[in-house]
């Protein structure tokens, strides 16, 4: 057996780790993204969006907690949705947690290339995203800790920074700006930006796939995940209102850099402090993009060595205990849909991939609280069974209200899965027949 064949996953993460890791997997969101759902919705109804999503993921979060901690492993939904039901479970929660965490990557490179073509006319935006690529999985490639202490500098840099654009903003702010044509598309208009307030919090459920890579899991896991859900709820709708009260939210709604935009509108484009802020704008989307690379890493492994999905995938290399082929081949994944796709449109099949994970996982709940009760939960959800009924719930509302408003992408992203189960199905028969 070789050396990579007997390597496993390195336990250093402490609580400030795992906050680093969910802000960071998150905070590009409240950079760019979120505004695509104002051209569908306008300012009002992008709020009542948005309120209706911080509901869902504070509550998924609490009973999300309960799963990661109860079942440590780096596989994270799949592992909750295999023990709960089985291969197809399993199957299932991994396609949909893959999707979200190969096509996350892509869109915030594409944001990362827009934003240094905004600072650098001459630099191609493509050029730049698959740059970013090789650069993070080197990085990455070097071992948990040294990412993750990564991750904390440059979350901490990207939280601080979003402060101070809130804070150089904020006398700017009219509520008359932020009223003008509040809703022009009515309720359905809500639904529609339902993916784009996702986008505030999607992927913060990624602290799952280093769960193997925690120290003192029982403990740790929920601090993190408790601490970085409140930091972002917080920053996520300070930078939402602030932003939509300061500048015409129609001006705002189709571009990749919408706060250093705003900075343009406010201090003027050739001011020092918005070139600055558009260079240090940089660092929220740099932490987001090298967490996503983490997520999707552990994620391959986790389904490689359950046997989803080539074995070699599943290999730890020996010095560095990091998931090598892993990381390439996601790498190579994200610059094929880096070539694919736009970013509205990579947004909404990452919280696609999101929301069908989510259902999973709270149903993965459910079951297990039936079938396993005797189970060690170190972290118990508050107020069950309403938390994970809720989180339920308002997942399948942005299930229904994704598929209505996309229904191409949708076709697309349940016909892979209905490949890749049939794929499964009739290879398991074949091992079978053996």
């Amino acid at each position: 057996m070789s050396a990579e064949q007997t390597a496993t996953l390195k336990k250093v993460l402490k609580p400030i780790h795992l906050w680093a890791i969910a802000v960071g997997l998150v905070i590009s969101g409240e950079y760019f993204g979120w505004n695509y759902g104002w051209g569908v919705s306008g300012t009002i109804g992008f709020l009542i969006a948005t309120l209706l999503v911080t509901v869902l993921y504070v509550t998924f979060i609490f009973s999300f907690t309960e799963l990661t901690t109860s079942i440590p492993q780096a596989g994270g939904p799949f592992s909750y949705a295999y023990k709960a039901f089985g291969w197809w479970g399993g199957l299932i929660a991994g396609y949909a947690t893959l999707v979200e965490f190969l096509i996350t990557p892509p869109a915030i490179a594409f944001a990362l290339g827009s934003y240094a073509h905004f600072l650098y006319p001459s630099l191609q935006v493509l050029e730049v995203a698959f740059a970013c690529y090789f650069i993070f999985i080197l990085i990455n490639l070097l071992g948990i800790k040294e990412s993750a202490m990564f991750s904390l500098v440059v979350t901490i840099l990207a939280v601080a920074e979003l402060l101070v654009y809130v804070g150089i903003i904020m006398p700017s702010f009219s509520m008359e700006t932020f009223v003008t044509d509040p809703m022009p598309f009515g309720w359905p208009g809500v639904f529609a930006a339902l993916p784009f307030a996702i986008w505030f919090y999607l992927a913060i459920e990624g602290v799952a796939m280093v769960a193997e890579e925690v120290e003192d899991p029982r403990r740790n896991i929920s601090r993190g995940y408790i601490y970085g859900i409140l930091t972002l709820v917080v920053l996520a709708l300070a930078v939402m209102i602030f932003t939509g009260g300061a500048a015409d939210w129609k001006l705002l709604s189709k571009i990749d850099y919408p706060l250093p935009a705003v900075l343009g509108m406010v201090l003027g484009r050739d001011s020092p402090l918005t070139k600055l802020f558009a260079s240090l704008g940089l660092f929220g989307l740099i932490a987001s993009f090298h967490g996503t690379v983490i997520g999707y890493s552990r994620q391959i492994y986790a389904l490689a060595r359950a046997g989803y999905l080539p074995a070699v995938l599943g290999e730890v290399n020996a010095r560095f205990q990091t998931p090598h082929w892993a990381l390439v081949a996601g790498g190579i994944a994200g610059c094929a849909a880096l070539l694919l796709g736009t970013t509205d449109q990579v947004i909404i099949l990452a919280a696609l991939g999101a929301v069908v994970m989510y259902m999973v996982s709270m149903a993965a709940l459910f079951a297990l609280r039936q079938k396993e009760p005797a189970m060690d939960r170190p972290f118990s959800v508050p107020l069950y069974p309403w938390f994970p009924a809720i989180a339920l719930l308002l997942s399948a509302v942005c299930l229904v209200a994704i598929v209505y408003y996309n229904l191409m992408l949708s076709l697309w992203f349940f016909g892979g899965l209905a490949a890749i189960a049939g794929i499964f199905v009739l290879t398991r028969n074949q091992e079978s027949a053996k």
